[in-house]
């Protein structure tokens, strides 16, 4: 008696995890169906059967894999193309840069910060740039100079100059300050490069 009993509770166990086990596969076929998009599926769900349906689900998944293969090489060759044609530009925006700025110079720039002005020119090398003239145009105009600094960067040299102003009340024309200085480097541009 003793092993009919056991041998019947383990059918029932076979059969309850049996049981468990189809309904939990039922389940997980059902959530993957559900996850394919309708336009895919040529049929309504409840009319397909669930070998249809892990079918459906396979080509599906077989259709997004080639897809994403297609865009990595896509992107790919994008990412080879956009590198190409990056080094290209900056080759040539650095020869048209400097270029550029060669014809340009000298460059100068004021900036009005109140009691304060920053005077800001970049000249070439080859013409030495007499910086205490730009010095005495600001202390002519009411500005005493704070500072004077210059680096060079290749083959320019950029001079940067901080003066305030001298008497608060009066203040500094700046639109007249800059004038001077446009005035006072503007001969060296028609043939600082030529």
């Amino acid at each position: 008696m003793k092993k009919t009993s056991n041998e019947s509770s383990s059918k029932v166990d076979r059969k309850t995890i049996e049981r468990n086990r189809r309904i939990h596969m039922k389940a997980l076929c059902f959530k993957l169906a559900s996850l394919i998009p309708p336009h895919h599926l040529k049929h309504s769900k409840d009319m397909i059967s669930q070998q249809d349906q892990l079918d459906i689900a396979a080509s599906y998944i077989k259709n997004l894999r080639e897809k994403l293969e297609k865009l990595k090489g896509k992107k790919e060759e994008a990412m080879k193309l956009k590198e190409t044609n990056t080094s290209n530009n900056n080759l040539q925006a650095g020869t048209e840069n400097n270029m550029f700025m060669a014809s340009n110079l000298p460059l100068l720039e004021l900036r009005d910060l109140g009691s304060s002005i920053e005077v800001m020119l970049i000249s070439g090398l080859n013409r030495n740039f007499m910086l205490y003239e730009v010095i005495s145009v600001l202390e002519e105009e009411g500005a005493e100079v704070v500072s004077a600094s210059f680096s060079t960067v290749g083959d320019k040299i950029f001079h940067t100059v901080h003066a305030q102003v001298k008497i608060s009340r009066v203040g500094v024309e700046t639109t007249r300050v800059y004038q001077r200085l446009h005035d006072l480097i503007a001969p060296l541009k028609s043939w600082e490069y030529f």
